[in-house]
């Protein structure tokens, strides 16, 4: 006999819910799991004598880690009550936060940053996301909760703001946070917001050339790891298509997950790739890599609305944030074809290297690596001259004999 499902007061808004989630293609399935979850959540407002009208962020929160575990828990019930508190507020429902004047300014001035570095500096949609993250944590450093006047920002500003986020990170972490700063200096200078360019007050981290060799792995082990992607991956077909693209073509991962149906040209066999700055470059489809793309399409991909070509296999059938499957997959098959990876935290890029050093090492100019790869900068490539083993041995001076050196 079924048991009959007990309604809380959470019910009557399930409809609208699962309608705003439409576009995300939510199979059935997984909308039943949330209704599950909502009512154990709706059954703990009961229990507190908390009204949908009386919640807000803050108080769902809190009253979503109340509620007992359950065998069922494959998601974490704070983020769904959060999902579908923000849905009860946009309907109306719920309690919206309380957002302050200095908070409004704030938010202006980062979405007219985010407008600057897509449209006048033309950065690509993952660096305008950090500029912008670091941006929050220094007007937070700076201003704390008071109204935010960028013409009171000093050089000491600056430093401290630095000195605090790199405190027990290592000099080599602190590139990042001092590029972001001065992409966000430098808009406020464009901008008439402060009287100098900022910028040139972030201080400057010293970067020695490495002089250790481009890390890479034999073809052998290349060719299988393809192979162990193919036939043991839970979505063979669509992680084969992508690490072919980055072991045949030397694609970031960010350009494979870039990539959309409408981006091959099957008649010319080309691929549109969109790479860092919005660069946009058409590459040559190899046979084997156009073959495992149109059996991924033809058999595995899921029906969704999304024109992204690779897309998670579970729903919402989108595609992907990042890198992490990709590095994790890599990981899963070294471990299991005992294949040690040339550095300890080495991922994906792996795959552009090894690709570039089986080029030079064919006899293949470097020039023509750049182009493969794509590189803004021949002293990019110039990394890879020193694989060039056979041209270096034809320049290099002879060892001075011993008499000389008496």
């Amino acid at each position: 006999m079924a048991t009959k499902i007990q309604a809380t007061c959470l019910d009557p808004y399930f409809t609208s819910f699962e309608e705003s989630l439409a576009p995300t293609n939510m199979q059935r399935r997984a909308l039943s799991h949330y209704r599950f979850q909502l009512r154990r959540f709706g059954r703990v407002l009961e229990a507190e004598n908390v009204a949908p009208t009386s919640l807000t962020l803050e108080l769902a929160d809190y009253l979503a880690r109340q509620v007992p575990f359950h065998r069922k828990n494959a998601i974490k019930i704070p983020n769904l009550v959060r999902r579908f508190v923000l849905h009860l507020i946009d309907i109306g429902v719920a309690i919206p936060p309380h957002v302050s004047d200095a908070q409004i300014a704030k938010d202006q001035l980062l979405d007219d940053l985010e407008r600057f570095l897509l449209g006048q500096r033309g950065l690509s949609s993952s660096s305008v996301y950090h500029i912008r993250r670091y941006a929050v944590r220094f007007l937070d450093y700076r201003f704390g909760d008071m109204m935010p006047d960028t013409s009171l920002i000093k050089h000491h500003d600056i430093v401290g703001f630095l000195e605090h986020v790199q405190k027990g990170k290592s000099l080599s972490m602190a590139r990042t946070p001092a590029s972001h700063l001065r992409c966000f200096f430098q808009y406020l200078f464009a901008r008439g917001l402060t009287a100098t360019n900022l910028s040139s007050a972030v201080p400057t981290v010293h970067r020695t050339r490495q002089p250790r060799l481009p890390r890479y792995l034999p073809p052998v082990d290349i060719e299988a790891i393809l192979e162990w992607v193919r036939r043991e991956s839970s979505s063979g077909q669509r992680d084969h298509a992508m690490f072919l693209l980055m072991a045949r073509l030397g694609l970031r991962v960010p350009e494979v997950i870039a990539i959309e149906i409408d981006d091959i040209d099957w008649r010319a066999g080309e691929l549109l790739v969109r790479g860092k700055g919005k660069q946009r470059d058409r590459l040559p489809l190899p046979e084997d890599v156009g073959s495992a793309i149109s059996a991924y399409l033809r058999d595995t991909r899921p029906t969704t609305t999304t024109r992204v070509l690779f897309v998670r296999s579970y729903a919402p059938n989108l595609g992907f944030k990042d890198s992490r499957i990709i590095n994790k997959l890599l990981g899963r098959a070294c471990i299991a074809l005992k294949i040690e990876m040339p550095a300890r935290y080495l991922g994906s890029h792996v795959l552009r290297h090894s690709l570039a050093t089986r080029m030079v090492r064919s006899g293949v100019a470097l020039n023509e690596v750049g182009d493969v790869l794509r590189h803004k900068s021949r002293a990019t490539t110039m990394i890879y001259a020193k694989l060039d083993i056979a041209n270096l041995r034809s320049v290099a001076q002879p060892w001075p004999m011993e008499e000389i050196l008496k």
